[in-house]
């Protein structure tokens, strides 16, 4: 029997077993064969893999640096903002740091105390409790497998399972699909593009240079309609001047958009959620690694503390995390309110002018 069960190895799962696969005993279970080196196409999230200021911010706190081999080129340092309806853009000065999401990925497993337990290759099926613990339901090559826990932590992204079945009645208000396609590119472009235009999602879109690619990507809302509003993207992206080459991959993924902070789902008694699990996302960017890392640390420190209720220890650990998600919802109608980004734009606060 574990301690401690984490359901998916990505950002929040890989942090969470890292900080405390020496004080507990801990299983850690992820779909994907981490514990072996790639061979073919991999399946990928769909993440354009940058690491937003705010992520940076978590690492350094870690005290982690990016080794050599995750970085993906070229790092950048500019933001082209463009309304594709009224034509308008504007550059703006951030940086971000352009990374393999899948090697990005491996390597935080990579860093995980060799005490811990790991499944890879294993899909979560179910849980259930018996008297006072959890039996959870895996399977791996068509095999059932069933594993004893205390504390179930469910860090299976943005779709969890888990959530889904402790929340059945549970619906965000907003949920999107993100589309992207990996496009061949003969010149690297300097920066990654934010795109608005309200024909193709009240959310937004983007393009980020990836080596000798260019991915573009949309969050769209579910339905038969997603999949016209994407090519409608990739035409407006031609005639704006973008140069799309051959395709190389399609990929795609759920992204929840939290409109307040009582959609964030933390548990229910002993099973706990982290990362895009909970909800734990920039509403007005998207931005998932700082949400990941953040609510990894807060939980570890729970657990930690040793404290009777964990649950409780988690919500009051979180709660600097739930004051950033409304400071960012209080941010997102200058960024989706056409008439109010107009606004902004046109009077180039904080724009720099870019010499072609």
């Amino acid at each position: 029997m574990y301690d401690i069960a984490i359901i998916g190895a990505g950002p929040a799962g890989a942090t969470l077993a890292r900080l405390i696969g020496n004080k507990y005993k801990v299983i850690l279970i992820d779909k994907r064969q981490l514990d072996k080196e790639p061979e073919g196409v991999l399946p990928v999230k769909s993440c354009g893999g940058l690491v937003a200021p705010d992520a940076q911010k978590v690492l350094a706190q870690m005290e982690l640096g990016l080794p050599k081999n995750v970085l993906a080129g070229p790092q950048l340092f500019t933001v082209r903002t463009i309304d594709l309806q009224c034509k308008e853009e504007r550059y703006y000065q951030r940086y971000y740091i352009n990374i393999d999401r899948e090697k990005f990925d491996r390597w935080l497993v990579s860093m995980i105390p060799s005490s811990v337990e790991t499944r890879y290759g294993c899909q979560f099926k179910s849980y259930r409790e018996l008297e006072g613990q959890y039996e959870i339901v895996l399977s791996k090559d068509g095999k059932q497998k069933k594993e004893i826990a205390k504390v179930i932590v469910g860090a299976d992204g943005a779709y969890s399972l888990i959530r889904r079945q402790l929340y059945p009645e549970c619906r965000f208000e907003k949920m999107y699909i993100s589309t992207q396609e990996w496009f061949e590119q003969e010149e690297v472009q300097p920066y990654f593009s934010a795109l608005f235009d309200k024909e193709i999602t009240d959310f937004y879109c983007w393009t980020i240079p990836k080596d000798k690619h260019l991915i573009v990507g949309a969050a769209l809302e579910p339905g038969e309609k997603a999949n016209a509003r994407f090519e409608l993207l990739k035409t407006k992206l031609v005639d704006y001047g973008f140069k799309l080459g051959n395709s190389v991959r399609r990929e795609g993924a759920f992204i929840l958009r939290p409109v307040s902070p009582t959609q964030i789902k933390l548990g229910l008694g002993r099973i706990i959620l982290i990362g895009e699990a909970a909800g734990w996302i920039s509403p007005s960017s998207a931005e998932g690694l700082s949400y990941a890392f953040r609510s990894a640390l807060a939980l570890a420190k729970s657990l930690e503390d040793r404290k009777q209720n964990i649950l409780r220890s988690y919500y009051d650990n979180t709660l600097p995390i739930r004051v950033n998600i409304s400071i960012k919802n209080l941010k997102a109608p200058f960024m989706y309110n056409a008439w109010l980004r107009k606004i902004i734009m046109g009077t180039g606060l904080e724009a720099i002018n870019i010499n072609k």
